[in-house]
Order: C-alpha cells, then structure tokens, then sequence
C-alpha cells in the first residue's frame, strides 16, 4: 500500500514563522499488531490536574507530521514520543510544540500517537490514584507497554521506509520521547531491527529501569538525555543509568541533569535552566551534523 493511499491529509493552515502544513498518517494499515480488537474513543481534552491538553485511549496508532517550510529541510527527521505513564498523552509540550520547534530548523517532524492503557473519563486523574498503587500500575504496564515500544519500532521503521515522500534520508531518522514516551524511545534505541535503526535517540527523563537487562547494540545511535534531579516521579537515576550504559559500550552520549524542573518539564516555561533543553538539544543536534543539508 502507497503512502498516498494511507495518508490522511488534514492542512491545519501556517504556523507561525515557519509554514508549517500537518498531516496525519495511520501507523498500520490495519488493526495494530498484537491488539484485541480494541476500539475505544480517543479522547483529547484539557487535565487540570496535568494543566496541559492530554490525548487518551489511543487504539490505532497515528504519526502527525510537521514539515519544514519550502526549500528549509536539512533531511533530517524526528520521530516525537510524548509521555504521560502510558495512560495518555502529555500532547502539547512533550508532542507538537517539540514537532514545531524542530520544523523551523529543518527537520521533518513525526508526533507519534502509541498505544495507551484504556482509561476513563479523566486518565490524568487515573495516573496519580494508580501511579501509588504499585501492584496494580504495574498490571497495567506490563500489558501496554510492549504494544507502546512496538509502535515506536513501528513508527522510526515506517519513517525511514517512507522517507523520499518526506525529501529526507533514511539514515537520518532519529526518535526523542518523554517521560513513558522517553522509555518508547530508549527501547527503540536498544531492540530496532536493521530497517528500523534510528539515527539518534533522545530519551528525556524516561522510565529506564524497566529496559535495564537489554544489551546495547553494537552499532548504538548516539544518544542525547535531559532530566532534573528532583524529578517528583524518582526517575533521575534511570537517565544517568542509560548515560553510564553507553558510555561503557563505548557509544556517543550526552546528559544533561538539572538541579530543577521537575518532571514533565516538557516545553513549559519554568523561568530555570531546564527551560533550555531544547537549546541544548538543538546544539547537539547540530554538532552531530543532523542539522546539516
């Protein structure tokens, strides 16, 4: 089938700055890999609790594409995962405002919508009644998580088979997440097949410990990380962990642990040094040459 065929074209009009078009894009021609059959509503609406828009119960997987504008693309491309304990999506700061971001600098910019844990009418609120109850979160984990890595497999190998429709390269597609999305996109950077190999892997403050006993690939991207040291969910030692992994597989990486900010920093505006992740992010980038036509 012909990406032609499967792309739903949805143009939400200019971006500011940057003539930015969107389309949305099924992961699967069909009913995803490993499912049931499950065919609950996808919700997206505003959490108070979260203070920030949220997507829910996501059953079919989609990619919402973020294209440099006319003549900026370097060629270079990110496959976005934003987080949210794998009960939803923190969409905004960990999703489209990334997307956004890197667009203006030429790269084409994929925000991935994974499997989710069915949840009901507020799954924020869900997540923190859950999140204390250990046993019980990890029931819910142990059954969607593999569904989530599977779409960011899924997702870097359907990018990199696609990439002349995009005007990018294949060895250029890199993949970034957060939080539970940050987890999707360290496993992805440890499990791909060869025709799924990322260019580069950015997991900020992920959920790492569960990924502890896979091996680091012989060919391992590079790898860029970005975490608080109060991070409220205690999940700054699994950003050092994957750092000392690569470095003692002998692969390029690069963390950045700040003092504060939090988890979930995103790109919300805390008035601290986190606030500038993404510079760094983009430095790296740069000095790695993805940022070069």
């Amino acid at each position: 089938m012909t990406l032609s065929v499967v792309r739903i074209v949805c143009v939400l009009g200019l971006v500011a700055g940057g003539g930015l078009a969107q389309e949305v894009i099924p992961l699967y021609s069909g009913a995803a890999p490993g499912s049931a059959g499950e065919r609950y509503q996808e919700k997206e609406y505003f959490s108070k609790t979260w203070n920030t828009e949220v997507v829910t119960n996501v059953t079919k997987p989609t990619l919402t594409v973020y294209k440099p504008a006319a003549g900026a693309s370097n060629g270079s491309a990110a496959v976005i995962c934003p987080g949210g304990g794998f009960m939803a999506l923190s969409i905004n700061s960990e999703g489209l405002d990334v997307a956004k971001w890197l667009a203006l600098r030429g790269v084409t910019s994929f925000v991935l919508k994974y499997r989710l844990a069915h949840t009901g009418d507020d799954a924020t609120q869900e997540f923190a009644a859950m999140f204390q109850d250990k046993k019980k979160f990890g029931e819910i984990l142990d059954k969607v998580v593999p569904l989530s890595i599977d779409d960011g497999l899924a997702a870097v190998a359907y990018v990199r088979k696609h990439s002349a429709d995009w005007g990018i390269s294949a060895d250029r597609v890199g993949i970034i997440g957060f939080s539970a999305g940050g987890t999707v996109a360290a496993a992805v950077g440890l499990r791909y097949a060869p025709e799924g190999r990322p260019a580069f892997v950015a997991p900020i403050y992920p959920a790492a410990s569960m990924l502890k006993d896979i091996p680091v690939p012989v060919d391992a991207p590079p790898m860029f990380l970005a975490a608080a040291t109060d991070d409220q969910l205690g999940l700054a030692m699994d950003s050092i962990g994957l750092y000392e992994r690569w470095v003692a597989a002998h692969k390029s990486a690069e963390l950045h642990m700040y003092a504060k900010g939090g988890h979930g920093f995103g790109m919300r505006k805390q008035g601290l040094p986190s606030d500038l992740w993404i510079d760094r992010l983009t430095d790296w980038l740069a000095s790695q040459g993805w940022l070069k036509k």
